[in-house]
């Protein structure tokens, strides 16, 4: 399992990526957020009007939404449950957050739907500098998210960073349409 520098509280406010390309999702659409923890995102986005999705392997953190209308929640340990539990879904957005399992990228890319968005950040190689998660099973390779999404999505903004706020970190972050 990924692991992150502290466990994000569900009152956070969602990362600056996430909120500076929110408006490119469709009015109305589903979000799936993987790897959801607290979700945090899946908050932001329902506060919006969005139905969402909220996929983790530990839901003890989201069972006050499980009554809320336009809320699914999917317990799954995506590292162990293949085959992935929405295979026959595809979501107007994606938003996948310090989460990183290779063997479900094709997964996630094929989750959003045509005219849909994936919104993704997690961190990268030279993180290891910074501390956790330092095991390169956990750290993307230089350019990986680019590779990881196409040819299927067309990649609107890509980053590939050192950043020293809110945490010092190696970041990759890529947020790409599906036409």
């Amino acid at each position: 399992m990924a692991l992150t520098p502290h466990r994000y509280a569900a009152n956070e406010p969602p990362i600056s990526w996430v909120r500076r390309f929110a408006d490119r999702i469709p009015t109305g659409g589903t979000v799936l957020d993987v790897a959801c923890g607290a979700a945090r995102h899946g908050r932001f986005f329902h506060a919006r009007g969005h139905p969402v999705v909220l996929l983790d392997v530990d839901i003890t953190r989201i069972t006050d939404m499980a009554s809320l209308d336009g809320v699914e929640i999917v317990a799954r340990d995506l590292e162990t449950g293949r085959p992935w539990p929405l295979s026959q879904q595809a979501f107007a957005g994606v938003v996948v957050v310090n989460y990183l399992h290779r063997p479900v990228m094709p997964d996630i890319v094929a989750a959003v739907a045509p005219g849909g968005v994936l919104i993704y950040e997690t961190f990268a190689i030279g993180n290891e500098a910074f501390g956790r998660p330092a095991n390169p099973d956990h750290l993307l390779r230089h350019e990986e998210l680019l590779v990881a999404v196409r040819p299927e999505l067309r990649v609107i903004a890509f980053e590939d960073l050192e950043e020293r706020e809110p945490h010092p970190a190696v970041k990759q972050r890529i947020v790409a349409v599906r036409d």
